[in-house]
């Protein structure tokens, strides 16, 4: 173990760290890999995730109470892939995270990092990796939750998505004899994917734990269909690819605490 290595461990081990999202997958696509090596360093990840996900389909919303105990099931299963220690599933409504219920969804926030007291809190930033309202609801959630702690506030941090990263893997699917679906990927372009992200602050190596990212995503198999782009890809493009995650620290000058920046070097090094 190199010296780097051995004092992000030291500096958390034993920390918890809160990780909130809005749908079953997105921890798994957006951080899965920053998550598995919080584990690895030895910190408690502790999964918020709002909604059940009833409405995802590939092919577009479908409102199915199954298909959100299957999504369910899913990230149960996600989550031991990735060394996740705890998974709560909230039941907000899918499709309307950023609308319905604020009151009671912030007080979930909020009582979540009252109970596990962690040192850092990771949610989406505010493009929501592709504008996903629902994505966005749960950033202005968990942002006004952390800030209304005041000086018990946690550090909090946004994920975003590197920009070009979907569409390089689309692209070499394609010419491996993949067929994109008529609305696209998950029903999306993939330049939406990180379009109007703000430059990361600093960015998380996880290559070594790639195998485990996407171990995780293809979990997800009710979202990725029987043919996704990121079937059958080949080692190294998948280390290439999905091995540096990036993030923003929000501003708290409460939050004393700098967690993520233990495994990570500042953007552009």
């Amino acid at each position: 173990m190199n010296p780097e290595r051995r004092d992000s461990s030291e500096a958390l081990a034993g920390r918890t760290i809160l990780a909130v999202f809005a749908h079953p997958d997105d921890e798994s696509l957006a951080c899965g890999g920053t998550l598995a090596r919080l584990a690895d360093e030895g910190a408690r990840v502790i999964l918020v995730c709002a909604s059940h996900g009833e409405l995802g389909s590939p092919e577009g919303p479908v409102s199915n109470d199954e298909l959100g105990r299957t999504r369910t099931a899913e990230v149960r299963e996600a989550a031991r892939a990735l060394g996740i220690a705890t998974v709560i599933v909230l039941d907000h409504p899918d499709g309307d995270l950023r609308w319905a219920r604020i009151a009671e969804f912030h007080a979930d926030i909020v009582m979540a990092i009252r109970r596990y007291a962690p040192a850092a809190v990771i949610t989406f930033g505010e493009d929501g990796l592709y504008w996903h309202p629902d994505h966005i609801g749960v950033f202005e959630r968990t942002t006004a939750a952390v800030r209304s702690l005041g000086i018990d506030a946690p550090a909090l941090y946004y994920v975003t998505m590197r920009q070009g990263m979907m569409r390089t893997i689309v692209d070499a699917a394609t010419a491996r004899g993949w067929t994109p679906p008529r609305n696209g990927f998950w029903s999306l372009a993939p330049d939406a994917f990180g379009a109007a992200a703000q430059p990361p602050g600093f960015v998380v190596d996880v290559r070594d734990q790639v195998p485990r990212k996407l171990a995780a995503i293809l979990c997800h198999r009710t979202q990725m269909g029987s043919g996704h782009p990121l079937d059958q890809i080949r080692d190294q493009d998948a280390r290439d690819w999905l091995g540096i995650e990036q993030f923003q620290r929000a501003p708290n000058a409460a939050a004393r605490h700098r967690v993520l920046e233990e495994l990570g070097r500042p953007w552009g090094e």
